[in-house]
């Protein structure tokens, strides 16, 4: 990563924790190279990046600085559903050169079908970007005059839906310990009527745009963004750990078995991450070969899931394996290794990559 980037995510990361958002600074970067936009189709003047390209540049900025990668994550992954979204919406969306998508997964809202469109109402919890964002994305139950509507399954329909960021209402929720600076807060709609193209579906079927991209899995595709941002965030730790690891051996009374030790600490949580890393890469390159000659396979998709969640599991491990042997700096608010230890431990939380087989 460009270095000058670097320079500016990192010697701000104190003043967005403290802000609970990213800072002007950071924003008119990511502005500039494009960074929530990298899913948005290449028609509305999107880069429309591949998946193997997309997961490397975000674990970079999340070794910048795992805030900072995560928003953009998470609201370069809304954009990806520009694929989906009615072509005349999607222009007007996208051709603010400031787009940005927070929005939330969970179906906590209702839509009660009308004449022309629907009358929405709920409230999300999470949403990363939010004080940000120029519109939201976010789930609904579908519901019409004689209750929920079922779908094929018997299930309750959900749909997805598109606001205008000027129709939400943001409020204050984030009182986790990482991830400060993601401006991660609730928002809600009541009552709100939105027509029938604000509505779609993330489908492959229902794509607008055809190409690859959004005919890649979501689920994959945000499994592996996710686990991306987790290695970013595990290389800053070590990277950190190097330095404070080369003070301490210049302390004249540590014995040299304890010196010895921490070398060999380091070399051996590194390695581990990087041979989960290269499993990582294998397996997305692999999933994206496949899809270039329309021969993706459930087998493909069930390795990036699989070496997602080892690379998020390995990536909690060596960190925590080398965080008893950085001594109280660590433990330290202030300090830059604190807040990528705070960081992980909160981003690691994740629903998708909890569990690995």
């Amino acid at each position: 990563m460009n270095p000058e980037w670097v320079h500016v995510i990192r010697s701000a990361a104190t003043e967005a924790e403290s802000a609970g958002k990213l800072t002007a600074e950071q924003l008119s970067l990511i502005y500039e190279q494009q960074w929530f936009k990298l899913l948005v189709p290449e028609i509305y003047s999107g880069p429309e990046m591949t998946v193997p390209v997309l997961v490397q540049l975000e674990e970079s900025i999340s070794w910048a600085n795992g805030s900072v990668g995560w928003v953009v994550t998470l609201c370069a992954g809304a954009g990806w559903f520009g694929g989906f979204f009615e072509p005349d919406i999607a222009k007007k969306i996208f051709e603010r050169p400031d787009a940005c998508l927070a929005g939330s997964g969970a179906a906590m809202g209702e839509a009660l079908i009308t004449g022309d469109g629907y009358m929405v109402s709920g409230r999300w919890p999470y949403a990363s970007g939010a004080h940000h964002a120029t519109h939201f994305t976010a789930n609904c139950i579908i519901k019409n005059d004689e209750g929920i509507v079922k779908d094929d399954a018997g299930q309750p329909l959900v749909r997805a839906f598109i606001f205008d960021a000027k129709d939400v209402t943001i409020s204050p929720t984030w009182k986790y310990m990482g991830m400060m600076a993601t401006g991660t807060d609730a928002f809600s709609v009541e009552n709100l009527f939105v027509t029938q193209e604000q509505c779609f579906r993330i489908d492959a079927r229902h794509a607008f745009v055809t190409s690859l991209l959004y005919q890649y899995p979501f689920l994959q595709l945000a499994e592996a963004t996710i686990a991306a941002n987790l290695s970013g965030m595990a290389i800053h730790f070590i990277d950190c750990c190097k330095e404070i690891f080369a003070e301490k051996q210049n302390q004249k009374n540590m014995e040299e078995r304890h010196k010895s030790l921490l070398n060999s600490l380091l070399i051996e949580q590194e390695n581990r991450l990087n041979s989960s890393r290269e499993l990582f890469y294998q397996a997305i390159n692999k999933s994206w070969d496949k899809m270039i000659t329309a021969s993706i396979d459930e087998l493909s998709l069930a390795e990036v899931s699989n070496t997602s969640k080892q690379l998020a599991k390995m990536a909690r491990e060596c960190v925590d394996t080398l965080y008893p042997y950085c001594g109280l700096i660590a433990a330290a608010r202030s300090s830059e290794i604190n807040q990528v230890w705070r960081d992980l431990h909160t981003a690691s939380q994740h629903s998708l990559l909890t569990f690995a087989e």
